[in-house]
């Protein structure tokens, strides 16, 4: 629990992992595809405080006690979301797959919440996988790739056909939250494989899951904005969004969160650190620090205040998962207008 100026906030970090992107781990013939992705993600590593940046040797592969350290003892996070990514085509083991993190979550009971991934291109053995996850799991979200490779193919669309089995079987499964990665591209993979105009065709088809956009689909936030208002089961991500531009690009970062706040909504955004590209610590800090510059050129935005803060930074998330906050952490929503409430406008 993080506690600032006598206010307390319950935080869910609901974007992080725990990666093996080390030498030994890397596929053979496919070297220069490991090596460039988590290179690239270390060139985002760089955009945060200089202080809290890592050797490149680090980075690769860190310990259990590092994540705990991280995230728990110094980072303020109350509840972490473990969220995959397998690359096993460059990897031979994945890169941050389900098992692996199932090792933390079931070592750590009450820490972290687990959620798996899936592939519409696996077909029925993809199917197979997700049931077995869930049955072992309890896996209550999936993260999706639709820009990873496999076997010649350079990615998928939520849109597809065989993309509609698994949302399918995603709410037969009681999988609610559908977290879709739509925002930088990671080299080698393709920009345009991020594209999100699949999700506004998903989420009208689905109206009973949420599509939770992480990265907000920055840099193309104005595209993502105009989709997620109409949608109103398509929530902001704001993993990479505070990270990756509070510190590095703060100018850019106040009008991202000023577009979000105007369209989409303080109750439609949720926090995630996207640990260990950056440390949530300096982030949870800072963004309850946080505010618009003072320039004529914000003052069309709405502003944000505790109330929202502590709603993105953990409440929101707390609501999609069904984590139970101490009371005393809570937050009210208020309630729906009654028809009591309404009133007769007369002339």
């Amino acid at each position: 629990m993080y506690e600032k100026d006598g206010e307390k906030y319950f935080v869910v970090d609901t974007h992080m992992h725990y990666w093996n992107a080390a030498p030994d781990n890397w596929v053979e013939g496919a070297e220069q595809y490991a090596k460039g992705w988590i290179e690239c993600f270390y060139g985002y590593h760089g955009l945060g405080p200089e202080d809290t940046r890592w050797t490149l040797e680090k980075y690769q592969k860190y310990s259990e006690e590092d994540l705990m350290k991280d995230v728990f003892d110094e980072g303020h996070v109350d509840v972490a979301i473990f969220q995959p990514t397998d690359l096993t085509e460059w990897y031979k083991e994945g890169f941050n797959t389900t098992e692996r993190d199932s090792i933390l979550f079931e070592k750590h009971p009450g820490k972290f919440i687990l959620n798996t991934r899936w592939d519409p291109r696996e077909g029925e053995d993809g199917l197979k996988t997700l049931r077995h996850n869930v049955e072992r799991w309890g896996c209550k979200g999936v993260k999706l790739y639709t820009a990873e490779w496999r076997q010649g193919s350079r990615g998928w669309k939520l849109s597809d056909p065989e993309a509609y089995k698994y949302l399918e079987a995603c709410q037969e499964l009681g999988i609610k939250n559908i977290h879709a990665h739509k925002g930088p591209t990671i080299w080698p993979l393709d920009k345009d494989a991020f594209d999100m105009t699949d999700v506004d065709h998903a989420a009208t088809d689905f109206p009973e899951l949420n599509f939770i956009i992480e990265h907000s689909g920055i840099p193309r936030i104005d595209d993502f904005c105009y989709m997620a208002t109409q949608e109103p089961n398509v929530y902001a991500g704001l993993s990479v969004v505070v990270g990756a531009l509070m510190h590095a690009r703060p100018r850019f970062f106040a009008r991202c969160m000023g577009e979000l706040l105007f369209w989409v909504g303080e109750d439609k955004m949720t926090f995630g650190s996207d640990y260990a590209i950056w440390e949530p610590k300096w982030q949870v800090e800072g963004f309850v620090d946080w505010d618009f510059p003072d320039d004529e050129a914000y003052s069309d935005y709405p502003r944000l205040g505790t109330a929202g803060k502590k709603k993105i930074l953990g409440l929101n998330a707390a609501k999609l998962y069904g984590i139970e906050v101490p009371e005393e952490l809570q937050l009210g929503y208020g309630k729906p207008a009654a028809q009591d409430d309404a009133k007769l406008v007369t002339q």
